[in-house]
C-alpha cells in the first residue's frame, strides 16, 4: 500500500531487513513491495510488502516484471488494508502452488501472524507470535522476533 504510515513503513523495513540478514549466502532473495506479484489462478497483480523468492525467478507469462513463484509473502496490516489482508487476499495467495507461509504483520497490536501449508499439502494452519516471541518461518528457516520488529516502529516523542 503506497503512501501508508512512517509506523507501517518502518514496519515493512523491519521484517525485510530482519530477512535480508537470516538468508546472507542462501538461495533466497527478499524483494520489496516495489516487485509486483502476479496470481495465475485467480488473476490477481499485486504488490506484497516484502516477498521471498527461493531458487529461481519464474516471471509472468502475460507481465515480465511480475513474478509468480513467492515461497513466503508478508502484508502488515493498515486500517483499511486489514480485512482485505486477513480475507481475500488470504484466499487469492493461498492459491499459488509455491507459496509455504504468508505473514500478517499488525499494524494494532505487537502481533505476527504466520499463515502455513504443510510441505506435504494438505490444510493450512495459522500460528500468532506476540510480545516476547518470534514468529517462526520453517518454510525459509528465519525468525521474527515481535519485540525486535516492533521496536523498529517506535518513534521518539
Amino acid at each position: 500500500m503506497a503512501g501508508g504510515t512512517p509506523e507501517r513503513a518502518a514496519l515493512q523495513m523491519a521484517v525485510g531487513g530482519a530477512l535480508v540478514r537470516q538468508l546472507e549466502g542462501r538461495p533466497c532473495r527478499v524483494f520489496s513491495s516495489d516487485l509486483r506479484l502476479r496470481i495465475p489462478a485467480t488473476g490477481l497483480a499485486t504488490y506484497p510488502d516484502v516477498s521471498v523468492v527461493c531458487g529461481r525467478v519464474e516471471r509472468d507469462a502475460e507481465d515480465e516484471n511480475a513474478v509468480v513463484n513467492p515461497t513466503v509473502l508478508v502484508e502488515v496490516t493498515s486500517k483499511r488494508t486489514e480485512a482485505y489482508d486477513r480475507g481475500e487476499k488470504l484466499e487469492h495467495y493461498r492459491t499459488i502452488p509455491s507459496l509455504r507461509e504468508y505473514v500478517i504483520v499488525s499494524h494494532r497490536d505487537a502481533r505476527i501472524d504466520v499463515w502455513r501449508r504443510p510441505a506435504s499439502g494438505g490444510e493450512w494452519t495459522v500460528t500468532q507470535a506476540g510480545a516476547g516471541q518470534a514468529a517462526l518461518l520453517d518454510a525459509i528457516g528465519c525468525r521474527l522476533d515481535v519485540d525486535d520488529v516492533y521496536a523498529a516502529a517506535r518513534f521518539p516523542e
